[in-house]
């Protein structure tokens, strides 16, 4: 059940910028497993913006951006590319919640990969895709051209998960 006042909204021109803005704390937070630095203005690189082949949403909470999630859905395996859930704001079933939405909104064949390192995300996700598909899915650790060794959970969704 959605908690009270969740509110997911698709990224578009008119609320690029907070997802900018949040962007730049989930690059801040993984820069230690990147080794990114943000530039002279003290920006971040943003990876991957949400156009197309990939689709992203806002996650709002009480009228307050709390979240985004950037996935490909434009292919045969659709990828969660970039998420994010404000660390005040964990722990409460939100980032549940958003992945949910994607997944039932693009039915197919997910993965969801996550860095070298990033144990907090690969315990998420665990819980997320456990939860979600009932524990049918895969996971095996893989090399990624972009990212070097990941984690990877692969599973197949319906609209009626």
């Amino acid at each position: 059940m959605k908690p009270l006042n969740l509110k997911f909204v698709k990224i578009n021109q008119q609320n690029i910028e907070i997802f900018k803005n949040l962007a730049q704390a989930y690059e801040a937070e993984f820069s230690n497993l990147t080794h990114k630095m943000p530039n002279e203005r003290g920006l971040f690189k943003i990876d991957i913006l949400p156009d197309a082949p990939y689709v992203g949403y806002l996650l709002f909470y009480q009228e307050k951006a709390v979240g985004f999630c950037v996935a490909k859905v434009e292919s045969k395996i659709r990828d969660v590319a970039e998420f994010y859930i404000v660390p005040v704001m964990r722990k409460k079933n939100l980032g549940y919640e958003l992945a949910v939405m994607i997944f039932n909104r693009y039915p197919g064949e997910w993965q969801v990969r996550q860095i070298e390192g990033a144990i907090d995300a690969i315990n998420f996700w665990r819980r997320v895709i456990t939860k979600y598909t009932r524990n049918r899915y895969e996971e095996s650790v893989v090399q990624d051209d972009h990212w070097g060794m990941v984690t990877r959970q692969r599973f197949h969704t319906t609209a009626d998960e």
